[in-house]
């Protein structure tokens, strides 16, 4: 447990803002980094997305707070980090990707960093922001989107030791697979709910016949 959270750890949230290139390669062959801990900035990402859906001004924020469920959203943000990283891990193991799941878990995790710093922040600015100045609030949210996804293409790219051609390319692949994969959940989904209510028919017929 102690290697997971050493100090180590904890410094890439700083290193990796400034540093992306060296600190994505020793995430990859050093070990560096920490999946737990990637993980813990995924759900501070998911809460923090959430303050900022339900505490951002009005003048900001066209959503119906008492619309937001915070358990939903924190849902739906673990499941596009995992669709991601299966999606990229599945895409890149048919491309020579040198990138193992761990890596690209890890990377994704920190690459959130940004955009947890510039959330809360924006979320308090809102409510001195009069109508008219909206501009300055979405470019903080454009810049904490851009530097996160800067982040997610470096690290890509670093941890699989791709050109940003092929990681261009493998990141548009990812997506298309995450799509894929949702639509094979789908389907899985509908089967075994049909089977279920099949069996289940068959269940109540067969008790009202004996």
């Amino acid at each position: 447990m102690t290697k997971y959270f050493s100090k180590d750890c904890l410094y890439y949230f700083r290193r990796v803002m400034t540093n992306p290139i060296d600190s994505f390669y020793e995430i990859r062959y050093r070990d560096y980094g920490s999946v737990p801990i990637a993980l813990i900035c995924v759900a501070i990402f998911g809460l923090t997305f959430t303050i900022n859906r339900i505490f951002a001004h009005f003048v900001v924020n066209d959503v119906n707070p008492l619309t937001v469920n915070g358990l939903t959203e924190m849902r739906v943000v673990f499941l596009m980090f995992f669709l991601f990283c299966v999606g990229n891990w599945s895409i890149t193991c048919l491309m020579n990707g040198e990138g193992r799941l761990k890596d690209i878990m890890t990377v994704v995790g920190y690459s959130l960093v940004p955009l947890i710093v510039i959330l809360i922040p924006v979320t308090l600015i809102s409510h001195v922001i009069a109508a008219g100045e909206e501009v300055f609030y979405y470019f903080a949210i454009a810049i904490g989107i851009g530097w996160s996804a800067i982040l997610v293409l470096l690290g890509i790219m670093t941890v699989h030791n791709y050109s940003l051609a092929k990681t261009l390319i493998t990141l548009f692949l990812t997506f298309v697979s995450m799509f894929i994969l949702i639509f094979i959940a789908l389907l899985m989904y509908s089967l075994i709910n049909q089977l279920y209510v099949f069996l289940y028919s068959v269940y109540t017929e067969l008790v009202f016949r004996f």
